[in-house]
Formats: C-alpha cells, structure tokens, sequence
C-alpha cells in the first residue's frame, strides 16, 4: 500500500513545538538581562493556595489532588483544609523568619470565604497571582470560549475586590491551557502567566492582543511531585533543590530555581523543618536572591 504524499505535508514541521506561540530558542543563544541584584540564580517561591470542591468536576479532566473517594470525600478534602487551616501559617512564618517575599496562586474562592488569609497575604507583602476560581476551574481546548473568559475575569475581579489589587499574573488549574489562553489572559490585563515549564528563564509569548511573558516555574522541581508522586522525604526535596541551586549557579549566568510549594503537601509538621533549614540557606547564598513572579518579569517587562 502506498502512502499518500499529503501524509507528508505539515505547514509546522520545523524546529520547536507544533504551533506560532512563541519563536524557539536555545537558551545559550539569547541576550540575558540581569536580576535586580545582578545575582545569577533567583529563588523563586510560589504557594499554590487552592480550594478543592468536595464533588470534583471530570470535564475537561480531574484537578490533580482532587477528590478521590466516593462522596463525600472528606478525607482528602479536610487533608487540603489543612493547608489554609494550618500550613499556610507555617509558610507565612517561614517567610518572615527568612526575609521571603512569595508569589502565592490563589483560587478566589479562597478570598470569598477566608478574606482573612488575603488580608494577611497582602499585608505580609506578599504577591497574589491569579489561580482560577476553584479546582474544578480546568482549562483544555474544547471548553467554550466565553467560559474561558468568564473563568479568568470572575476570579481577576474577586481577588482585586478583597485584594485592593488586580493580580499581574496568571496560574492555570493543573498548568492546563486552551490555545485561546494567552490571548484572552493578555485581554484581561495580564502580564504574564506561569503555566509553560519548558525553560529556566522567562520569554515572550504571542497572542492575538500581544505578547505576554511567559515565566516558568519547573513542575518537576515542585513539592508535589518530588513529595507526593515520586514518593520522596521532605530532606530529598530539600537535597534536590540545593543540587539544582548549586548547579544553576554554576553556569554563571541569570536563572530560576523556581520553589512551587503546597501548604496541605509541605506544610505538615513533619516537612516544615526541612523546608526552613532550605529557606535559610538560600538566604545566605551570596549567589542568590529571592524574587516574586513580578521580580522575574521586571527585566523583561521594563
């Protein structure tokens, strides 16, 4: 049987992913701005804080760490209580004790019904990035775009009412996005989003109202996947994150060690310790400093 030739014609078989978002590049090749301290590795800590309905939605795909169990699952929905409950306190303090200022992703159904934890988000000075309404806020091609709309402007408006600021930034549930996306994120006034992992340095996306800055924060340098998938200790994560640090630091030039926590997954009593004595000794890295998402896209946005 013969193959037919128009088999072989593809209009996007060329270097780099299958689609006009954004130009490849080699990370080597490009013109690299500096942080604002001039160090080459930013520590970049992001708090996924999130509200988990207790019947989870399946369409376009189940949220990671939704509910499991038949309904009602209140195990794993008073396990990821916790988080807002307890351990994102513990954060808050680990913070403070070690000069951190954090990006943290919120779902604003956090600001709907704890307005107390924005408060202390805020005056903290902490960062609040855009995260959705609620878990079962997942994006894929395929949902409608009036509801992709409805998604990001319903939860950019509540976190600017109980904030008093509109969030630059966007995290997507599950890091999922349609091909609508950076198009109607750069609409609402976004300036850069945190869901493409495919580099250690922020870059420009395309979209039909301009670029928006793409910054990556390694999803296989996060706590739930080195912690709750991969089944590693609390001290592994720890020992991954300064090997990363270490080596990142060795290529003497600006890039992200990007530090994605969770507060139900590393905010247990058991982890904390090992996440403090981590935040400790990056803040005496004379190599490194700790920036928020907005740090990153300073370079590049000025």
């Amino acid at each position: 049987m013969t193959l037919d030739p128009s088999c072989l014609e593809y209009p996007n078989r060329r270097r780099g992913m299958d689609h006009d978002l954004y130009d490849w590049s080699c990370i080597l090749d490009r013109n690299v701005p500096a942080w604002p301290s001039g160090k080459p590795v930013a520590a970049a800590v992001l708090v996924s804080l999130e509200w988990f309905p207790i019947l989870p939605e399946d369409n376009p795909f189940r949220a990671p760490g939704h509910m499991q169990t038949a309904y009602p699952d209140y195990r794993h929905y008073t396990s990821r209580e916790y988080g807002t409950r307890v351990g994102f306190y513990r954060f808050l303090d680990a913070f403070n004790s070690h000069g951190v200022k954090a990006s943290i992703a919120v779902n604003s159904a956090i600001a709907e019904r704890y307005p107390s934890i924005i408060s202390d988000i805020v005056s903290e000075g902490h960062e609040i990035i855009a995260h959705g309404r609620d878990m079962n806020d997942v994006i894929a091609t395929g949902i409608a775009e009036d509801e992709e709309r409805r998604i990001i402007d319903e939860s950019l408006e509540t976190l600017e009412r109980i904030s008093g600021t509109r969030p630059r930034g966007w995290m997507s549930i599950a890091r999922s996005q349609s091909f609508n996306t950076p198009g109607l994120l750069k609409a609402a006034g976004i300036e850069y989003m945190c869901d493409w992992v495919n580099d250690d340095l922020p870059y420009a996306f395309r979209s039909g109202f301009g670029e928006i800055l793409s910054i990556p924060y390694n999803h296989e340098l996060s706590d739930r996947q080195i912690i709750t998938v991969q089944q590693h200790s609390a001290e592994s994560y720890v020992e991954q994150m300064k090997d990363a640090c270490d080596w990142l630091a060795s290529e003497k030039v600006p890039r992200i060690l990007p530090l994605h926590v969770t507060p139900y997954i590393l905010g247990l009593p058991y982890r904390m310790a090992a996440f403090e004595e981590l935040l400790g000794w990056l803040s005496k890295r004379e190599d490194t400093e700790f920036l928020t998402a907005s740090g990153l896209a300073m370079p590049y946005l000025s």
